[in-house]
């Protein structure tokens, strides 16, 4: 098997302090701690190794004054180059006319297609939305405009339904509560993650984004904030348990802080939490911010 790369980022994850209205300091997170020596996800983890994963705390600042923000930090991550400093501010939610003017000239999606690989976003949406881009009446968000830039196309209700891609809230289940698709299939989180791991085999490159995160931290409560990381180990502990460490990496990564931090309701300037599973892991060991991760999966890509 080629090496491949599989990409969940996490919008709004900080490393924060020790403090109660902070989830990661008070949420049983045992997958996630395994990545990181047993160590909590907090302010002053530091880079740890173990056999399996490297995690680094990911300036996502970058220099410029301001809090980060979504629409520039994702483009920085799904570009490789500092798009806050490249238009002078951090701007959000959604990319601004300069952040889609550099998408357009370059992203990660549009790398691997010139190279005759494959990629995908592995999150399917409903129909209201893609009406809505598709109508230009939505705006998309700055991995989504990349996808749309590098004509690679959306997923939908059937392929979600198919098993072709998954729910943004990894499991489905916002489909019936939230969207009305009342017989929509449920997965355990669990088997989220075994699904990810199954679905990315298909492709060089799979990228997949939890948004719920971010969500959460903006108007949410800690023990909603507790709640979806547990998910999210309970995802991560399926990933782990079908994913071998020969065949590329799993990345995880975020775009700015904010669920670390609960009730401040703002981002925050803290560092963001990139952790690189798998056997080529120290591509990664010197990055320092959100600009330095698109070029060490171009070498994993051989691009």
């Amino acid at each position: 098997m080629k090496p491949h790369i599989l990409m969940l980022f996490l919008d709004g994850v900080g490393l924060g302090d020790d403090v109660p209205h902070n989830p990661f300091a008070v949420a049983d997170l045992p997958t996630l701690h395994s990545l990181s020596n047993g160590k909590r996800w907090l302010r002053d983890v530091g880079i740890q190794r173990t056999a399996r994963s490297l995690l680094i705390p990911t300036d996502a600042q970058m220099g410029v004054s301001g809090l980060p923000q979504s629409g520039t930090g994702q483009a920085t991550i799904i570009t490789g180059r500092n798009i806050p400093h490249l238009i002078g501010e951090h701007y959000g939610p959604k990319p601004n006319q300069a952040t889609r003017d550099l998408l357009d000239e370059d992203n990660f999606f549009k790398r691997v297609i010139r190279h005759g690989k494959t990629a995908s976003l592995l999150e399917a949406y409903p129909p209201q939305w893609h009406k809505g881009i598709n109508s230009g009446k939505s705006l998309p968000s700055s991995y989504q405009y990349a996808l749309q830039s590098a004509g690679i196309r959306f997923l939908d209700e059937a392929d979600l339904r198919a098993g072709r891609a998954l729910s943004g809230d990894w499991t489905g289940e916002g489909w019936r509560t939230q969207l009305g698709y009342t017989d929509m299939p449920i997965l355990t989180p669990f088997e989220a993650g075994v699904r990810l791991v199954e679905l990315s085999r298909g492709h060089d490159f799979a990228f997949f984004a939890h948004w719920l995160t971010d969500v959460i931290g903006h108007r949410g409560t800690i023990a909603e904030a507790t709640t979806l990381l547990t998910t999210f180990d309970g995802v991560m502990s399926g990933v782990l348990s079908v994913w071998d460490d020969d065949e590329g990496v799993v990345i995880i990564t975020s775009d700015h802080g904010n669920i670390e931090d609960i009730g401040n309701r703002h981002h925050t300037a803290n560092r963001v939490p990139t952790v690189i599973i798998g056997d080529q892991k120290d591509v990664f060991d010197d990055i320092d911010t959100l600009a330095d991760i698109a070029g060490r999966m171009g070498q994993i890509l051989g691009i």
